[in-house]
């Protein structure tokens, strides 16, 4: 597309998604201006990318055209633009195998052409009226900012927001109110982030692990491969940082939602290597006493 369109294209997605236009009517003729039936619905996909190696001021460019090209190959019409610093990609499409198939693709296109990231991609439902495509924006937002931070396969982390499980419950703070759940995250677990990323440690990995575990210290200590007493030892420095117990179900409650928070918001929590007293790099031996 040229510049024109391109522009066109960001104007139309940017009032769509921050509901500046809300008229079926407007929706349906500004679309189709642009090349898009939206009459039967659509679906929204978004590409948040990460660089972990140096790139050019053009990156987002070429993010953006990996994205599109993806997208019109399976769905013809589709608009695409960046925002808010992540690609996102409105399909004309009311079919959800087709969605998913068109948000295989796009994974399949950055990881082929655009090198040196990765990547969080989110979709949303299939909305059937064009109005609930803002709806779909925040579903496929929220999906992406889930997938950030991940461990996945590859350099592609891919998640549909019928799949976020608990964390759609989530969504309305997203869309309505990102202050509170901003305030929330820093009440909680962002003390715990702000010291993993001064001092190379895992204390949020840890905390995860540790309520994916039941609280079951061995359990923890058997996932992320290191000894229970730098487990207990990690449990106990995020006490002292955010002022909430594990052991209380209070504050095992507050800490997981503190880390949805985190998720919701895109916010991905940095890794190791652990470096505090105990850990060796993050990684003990275990002896035979404490498997």
């Amino acid at each position: 597309p040229d510049r024109a369109s391109e522009a066109a294209q960001s104007a139309f997605l940017s009032a769509l998604l921050q509901r500046r236009v809300t008229d079926r009517g407007d929706i349906l003729a500004r679309a189709s201006e642009l090349g898009a039936d939206l009459s039967e619905g659509g679906a929204v996909v978004v590409v948040r990318a990460h660089h972990f190696a140096p790139a050019d001021d053009d990156w987002r460019a070429r993010v953006l055209a990996a994205a599109e090209r993806a997208a019109r190959s399976g769905a013809p019409g589709s608009l695409a633009a960046v925002h808010d610093e992540h690609v996102v990609v409105l399909l004309p499409t009311a079919d959800d195998a087709a969605l998913r198939r068109v948000a295989d693709s796009i994974a399949r296109e950055l990881h082929a052409s655009v090198h040196g990231f990765t990547f969080a991609i989110g979709h949303s439902r299939v909305a059937q009226d064009p109005v609930d495509l803002y709806r779909a924006g925040n579903e496929a937002l929220l999906a992406a900012n889930v997938a950030t931070g991940t461990d996945a396969e590859g350099d592609v982390a891919m998640l549909a927001f019928e799949d976020t499980g608990a964390y759609r419950l989530l969504l309305p703070a997203m869309s309505e109110d990102p202050a509170e759940l901003q305030r929330f995250y820093e009440e909680t677990v962002a003390p715990l982030v702000a010291y993993d990323d001064q001092y190379e440690t895992d204390l949020v990995q840890t905390l995860e692990t540790f309520l994916d575990a039941d609280g079951n210290v061995a359990g923890t200590a058997a996932r992320l491969f290191t000894h229970r007493h730098t487990v207990r030892y990690r449990l106990e420095r995020v006490k002292d940082l955010s002022g909430l117990d594990v052991a209380s179900t209070d504050g095992r409650e507050k800490l997981g939602l503190g880390l949805k928070a985190m998720r919701v918001l895109g916010i991905a929590a940095p890794r190791g290597p652990a470096t505090e007293a105990g850990t060796a790099g993050g990684r003990v031996r275990r002896e035979a006493k404490d498997r």
